[in-house]
């Protein structure tokens, strides 16, 4: 008879799988961004534009926090984005001092082509789930997320 998992063993499951997955999940951005001449750092830039945007454009910094990586980086990325003509940067409306980014029409033309090739993707990745079933693994996912970063933070200040 087989032997119950412990929840330490149920933990590093969770965690190599999550390596696994990020893993995969790599490599697909980077097949995305090949596909427009883009590293994989500039494409996940450029979806984390299109999903942040709600008509007002995006702030560097709110990229940044969402991809998790440092604002210079994003400044970088997007200057570079914008001499390709994939982004535009003006100056925000509430604080000259700040830029807000939107994607050009060639960058949603070019995503938009991909759009029939991401769908397939997509149901490949999460073929066997409903609807139903991914809200809750997004729900428990984002549960650990959270307690990810606390956990993080605490070890980091020396409470763990």
């Amino acid at each position: 008879m087989a032997e119950k998992p412990t929840m330490d063993r149920a933990v590093r499951d969770l965690i190599w799988n999550v390596v696994e997955i990020h893993s995969q999940l790599e490599q697909i951005h980077k097949s995305w961004a090949e596909l427009l001449g883009l590293t994989e750092p500039q494409w996940l830039i450029l979806m984390a534009i299109d999903e942040l945007d709600q008509g007002r454009g995006v702030s560097g910094i709110a990229v940044a926090s969402k991809l998790r990586i440092h604002a210079a980086f994003v400044t970088n990325q997007t200057k570079k984005l914008e001499t390709m003509d994939f982004l535009a940067r003006e100056p925000s409306p509430d604080d000259a001092r700040f830029v807000q980014m939107f994607l050009t029409e060639k960058a949603r033309a070019q995503i938009s082509k991909l759009s029939t090739k991401r769908e397939a993707l997509n149901s490949a990745l999460l073929e066997g789930l409903d609807e139903a079933s991914l809200d809750y693994l997004n729900r428990r996912l984002t549960s650990i997320a959270r307690n990810s970063r606390l956990a993080s933070q605490k070890l980091s200040i020396g409470v763990l």
